[in-house]
């Protein structure tokens, strides 16, 4: 079962899954933040164009309620690629070009921003391996999870151990995309085309979580879920890429989803 907490000290509403229990990790939303305006809350999009010392101070909330230093929560600049980098007690300063991280090194906690697309945590206790990645649909049909998974392999993980989670992410009730979009995934594979159902207009309806369990089922995973928050459609909680678009507005907050060991 998902459930919600909040981190007292700072109000922050983090997100959790039963299946990362034993694994310090969270699906922040954007409750608890200083930011205000569009990024009202907790934005921690160093790419926005937010005032830098807010997100700064947006994520040194998130260090403290990981309880880490802010120099280990580690970022990195997030391309839609199936890049991975791998942690170890070295600063990634600059940020690396990467949509996954990988890490063995106690004391470090990865971070992946997301405002839409797929924020997946891993995680093989055993081996004390971890993983997090940017999955958005470009990124998870190119494969990002399966380069995640096979850099956590690398490290001693085994992916009949992994466990993963994806959190909030736009649902399919909100993802309307157009007839070239879905042929790109039927060309890739006829059998995604389960992932859309008729939408209005012409356009089609696109499942990405689910899409996105799949993808990671079929890479040896056996132990896998969507947490089934939508982020289009709970604007009190989550920003939201696609919605800020719809209605007009010049920029959007990042949520962060974080583990660490």
């Amino acid at each position: 079962m998902i459930h919600t907490m909040t981190a007292q000290t700072r109000s922050l509403e983090i997100v959790t899954s039963p299946l990362l229990d034993g694994v310090r990790h969270g699906f922040f939303t954007r409750k608890g933040g200083a930011s205000s305006g569009v990024f009202e809350g907790l934005n921690c999009g160093v790419g926005s164009s937010d005032l830098s010392e807010i997100v700064t101070l947006n994520r040194g909330r998130v260090a403290d309620a990981m309880e880490v230093p802010a120099t280990r929560l580690v970022t990195v600049h997030q391309t839609h690629s199936t890049d991975i980098a791998h942690v170890t007690d070295r600063p990634l300063d600059p940020p690396r070009r990467a949509d996954g991280i990988v890490t063995a090194t106690p004391g470090t906690a990865i971070a992946i921003l997301t405002a839409d697309c797929q924020p997946v945590l891993f995680a093989d206790p055993e081996a004390r391996v971890i993983g997090a990645a940017h999955a958005g649909w470009r990124g998870a049909l190119d494969g990002v999870l399966e380069a995640t998974i096979d850099t956590m392999a690398g490290l001693g993980a085994d992916p009949g151990r992994i466990r993963a989670v994806i959190g909030p992410a736009i649902s399919q009730r909100a993802y309307e995309v157009g007839e070239e979009f879905l042929e790109r995934f039927i060309d890739d594979d006829p059998a995604n085309a389960r992932f859309f159902i008729n939408g209005a207009g012409g356009k089609y309806l696109f499942d990405l979580p689910g899409y996105g369990l799949m993808r990671l089922r079929n890479a040896g995973l056996t132990q896998t879920e969507w947490t089934r928050h939508c982020t289009y459609s709970d604007p009190a909680r989550f920003y939201s890429y696609r919605r800020s678009v719809h209605q007009g507005e010049a920029d959007y907050g990042r949520l962060i989803s974080v583990i660490r060991l």
